[in-house]
């Protein structure tokens, strides 16, 4: 009976001193997990195919960010996040805890790496950006507009004006692809909404038309408080059947032979492009128009005004008139120091 009685105290003894073991332990564990690291910088974590979690404590290690990789190993693997890592880079913030990034990491919250496509630019532009980026898959590479054109699955014959600019923000090794599609699909939705909600009796046939238009308001408007003026003089010219008369037409009609210099005989050059030859719209937009300009040609100001020269002040601005005879005083006011061009 003593015998049973003393084995029982032994065995009672024994669990008690584990489970004090394993409270201690786990409390450990648990500070390391949500103790804040000391790094003055943010670091980078990549997972690659068949990282495990002793790869993972090991990265940790070479940046100084464990001192006890056991425990992390063992609170993984207790807690079922050692199955669920998943590929890919990962930010380590400063003052970020273990925790936190395991969270990051079994979540797939991976890194984003930010791609800035502006205004204005013309799709080599937003090619030469993406081709720039070394986070970016180029799939594209080599490829004519057409061809890309039939990756993408688009049925336009001319990528310009397709793409919307903004700031889009992916993952390492995602495809160009990937991007423009998100793109395309974003330009696609602002148009369509846009066309839904234009004032009416505009002189545009299909949303296309009035991209085209937006385009040349974009490179026509430094500020953002003229672009209603702006596209309602062009539009009042579409009306009266005037040449549109607008330099950034003519200047993507001359490609890459463009030398930063517009010449008379480029005026007299008669391209598809060439607004002051020919009537109308040029065949496709010329840049990328961001939000402002569709909201704009969709909305643009009533007025009289048919002409704007810039007031050349260095501030973007524009004076319009209603006459020739008022534009070509204003030409000679603001612009007598360079050609007169009556737009």
């Amino acid at each position: 009976m003593k015998k049973t009685l003393s084995r029982n105290k032994i065995i009672i003894v024994m669990l008690l001193v584990s489970l004090a073991i394993l409270a201690s332990l786990c409390f450990l564990t648990k500070q390391v997990m949500e103790t804040p690291n000391y790094l003055d910088q943010e670091q980078i974590v990549e997972l690659k195919p068949g990282a495990t979690i002793r790869s993972l404590t090991r990265q940790l290690e070479q940046l100084g960010l464990i001192d006890h990789p056991e425990l992390l190993i063992l609170w993984s693997r207790l807690n079922g996040d050692a199955k669920r890592l998943q590929v890919g880079e990962y930010t380590v913030h400063p003052a970020m805890t273990l925790s936190q990034l395991l969270s990051d990491i079994t979540t797939g919250h991976v890194r984003q790496y930010p791609l800035q496509l502006l205004e204005g630019w013309t799709f080599k532009q937003f090619m030469q950006a993406i081709s720039d980026n070394e986070a970016i898959d180029h799939q594209l590479a080599g490829l004519d507009h057409k061809q890309i054109l039939q990756q993408l699955n688009i049925s336009y014959d001319h990528p310009e004006g397709l793409f919307f600019p903004d700031t889009y923000y992916f993952h390492k090794n995602i495809s160009d692809i990937n991007i423009l599609k998100r793109a395309y699909t974003q330009m696609q939705s602002h148009l369509d909404n846009l066309w839904q909600q234009r004032d009416k009796e505009l002189p545009f046939e299909s949303p296309y038309q009035a991209l085209i238009m937006a385009s040349i308001v974009e490179k026509e408007s430094a500020v953002a408080e003229e672009r209603t003026l702006i596209a309602g003089v062009f539009i009042n010219r579409l009306r009266r059947n005037m040449r549109l008369q607008t330099d950034p037409t003519v200047i993507y009609g001359l490609g890459d032979s463009y030398d930063g210099d517009i010449r008379f005989r480029d005026l007299r050059n008669d391209t598809p492009y060439n607004t002051y030859t020919r009537k109308g719209l040029p065949p496709t937009p010329i840049a990328m128009p961001g939000l402002g300009a569709l909201k704009a040609v969709m909305h643009p100001e009533k007025s009289d005004y048919l002409y704007f020269v810039a007031i050349n002040d260095n501030s973007g601005r524009h004076k319009f008139s209603s006459t020739l005879e008022e534009h070509n005083k204003a030409v000679d006011l603001y612009q007598r120091k360079r050609r007169k061009i009556t737009k």
